[in-house]
């Protein structure tokens, strides 16, 4: 039996806590390499550092789809020796499948993102962010750099930048964007790690092994914004290494592709749009390779629903038994919610998302979240009135038809109207190559009518959407903006 389809045994307590003090050695030097010793004294002091990292935004924007990556080098203006050794090392390892990546598995997740459309945003909004931020100390970066509570659409844009990529029709094989997208994530996550830590986090780590205190000690932030504002308040935060584990440490890189995969899953269940335990085992696949290129341990992924669920609970169990004082969570719950609010044209139907959120997620995460106040009683008898008759429904005339669902019409209007405003945004496209925003716009347009419902009911959704094409035109309104901002630590 090849090692793709081997269920893994679960990780042990120990292995699971000692996951807190492991990041990604390969992004971690990397960066390292990239920044070299931080000067000692206050952020606002001029340090090389943040011009690195402008000149690594600015290599990012090279790397457009997985065929750029192929033979790929470092130079231009910033690009010194250390960096352009560390950065090809890094390009030429990290862009490798694994070997135990099955294309036909990889191929059938694609084809069921695609078959499920615009409700994969109504899961990513009600239930894999929601899920990602119950974790209080993956949240406490999140709320330090302000991303959710002060630009929550921007936090949200770029999660679906690489959602995208990867999900599209050969997003992970040399003709597709995915790995390359990936790619930047991953070194990102290790320049957060490196700005909180002032340096490597494998040092730090051996440093606190050999008796030190683990204390990362905060510091007046400087005032002024700009694009680096971001990255002087990660540095200037503060750390407790022995409490809190590696930020963006290897448990909590596994439990967000826990959100990203099984609570996609699980949310199909409770919408009772569940699929087949096979393909089910593929969609969790495709993800796996994800993170792995992602640099996760393979020991920390899961291969069926049940793995998934008991990982995931064991996961959420740990984080709830570390709280963080002050607590993050709700003000970043709140501004999620805010933002989807946000996107919806009618009245009644603003407090759908925090009920949405409630029922996916469940009660746990929704207290987690602070997602316990009560909503506009017309609207919460809207909400569960027609969601418990469209429930009926779909279970009688599945009998005759297999794939009707209600259900599955109602979400995708809330999910039009979430990807239009958010992140289909006619000011702000998502920040991706031109050549990917046109193939993306392809994607849309493929949504915009439902081959799984009868007409009658296309033609309603319709009149609670927009006649015709979903598609933005997102590459051409990104060339008519001014010039693209650059990559940021998200």
């Amino acid at each position: 039996m090849s090692q793709n389809t081997l269920h893994t045994p679960p990780i042990s307590e120990a292995e699971l806590a000692g996951m807190q003090h492991h990041a990604d050695p390969l992004a971690d030097k990397t960066i390292a390499d990239i920044l070299g010793d931080w000067p000692a004294g206050d952020v606002a002091v001029d340090a090389p550092q943040w011009a690195r990292i402008d000149t690594v935004n600015r290599l990012f924007g090279e790397w457009t789809d997985n065929q750029s990556l192929v033979g790929w080098t470092a130079q231009g203006d910033g690009v010194d020796a250390p960096m352009a050794r560390a950065l090809n090392h890094y390009v030429q390892t990290a862009q490798v499948l694994p070997p135990w990546a099955d294309a036909k598995k990889i191929e059938r997740a694609e084809k069921l993102f695609m078959e499920h459309g615009a409700l994969s945003c109504i899961l990513l909004f009600c239930a894999s962010l929601p899920e990602c931020y119950v974790i209080p100390d993956l949240s406490s970066v999140l709320h330090t750099s302000g991303q959710l509570e002060q630009n929550a659409e921007y936090r949200i844009r770029s999660t679906a930048a690489m959602i995208f990529p990867v999900m599209m029709h050969g997003g992970l094989s040399q003709r597709g964007a995915g790995v390359a997208q990936v790619l930047k994530v991953r070194l990102i996550h290790a320049t957060i790690r490196n700005l909180i830590l002032h340096g490597s986090p494998q040092d730090a780590v051996k440093q606190l092994l050999a008796g030190g205190s683990g204390q990362v000690a905060p510091q007046a932030l400087p005032a002024g914004g700009g694009r680096q504002a971001m990255f002087k308040t990660l540095y200037a935060r503060g750390w407790n290494l022995q409490g809190d584990g590696l930020p963006c440490n290897q448990e909590e890189l596994a439990y967000t592709l826990l959100t990203f995969g099984y609570v996609f899953l699980r949310s199909l269940h409770r919408l009772g749009i569940g699929l087949r335990p096979a393909d089910e085992e593929a969609y969790l696949h495709a993800w796996n390779v994800v993170g792995h290129i992602l640099g996760i341990d393979r020991a920390l992924m899961v291969d069926t629903m049940d793995q998934g669920q008991a990982l995931m609970a064991r996961m959420q169990a740990r984080g709830r038994a570390e709280p963080v004082v002050p607590d993050p969570r709700p003000a970043l719950g709140r501004a999620l919610m805010q933002t989807m609010e946000n996107s919806l044209p009618w009245s009644i139907v603003k407090p759908f998302p925090e009920l949405m959120t409630r029922y996916l997620c469940g009660r746990a995460t929704a207290s987690d979240l602070g997602l316990t106040q009560p909503v506009p009683w017309p609207s919460a008898l809207l909400f569960w009135g027609v969601l418990l008759i469209a429930r009926a429904m779909d279970t009688l005339l599945r009998m005759v038809l297999p794939r009707f669902s209600i259900v599955r019409t109602l979400t995708r209007i809330l999910g039009y109207h979430f990807m239009s405003r958010v992140l289909m945004s006619q000011t702000r496209p998502l920040q991706l190559p031109t050549e990917l925003l046109n193939q993306v716009d392809d994607v849309v347009h493929r949504w915009s009518d439902d081959p799984h419902a009868p007409g009658w009911l296309n033609r309603i959704e319709d009149r609670l959407t927009t006649h015709g094409s979903w598609s933005p035109g997102l590459a051409r309104k990104a060339q008519a903006t001014s010039a693209p901002q650059a990559q940021q630590p998200a």
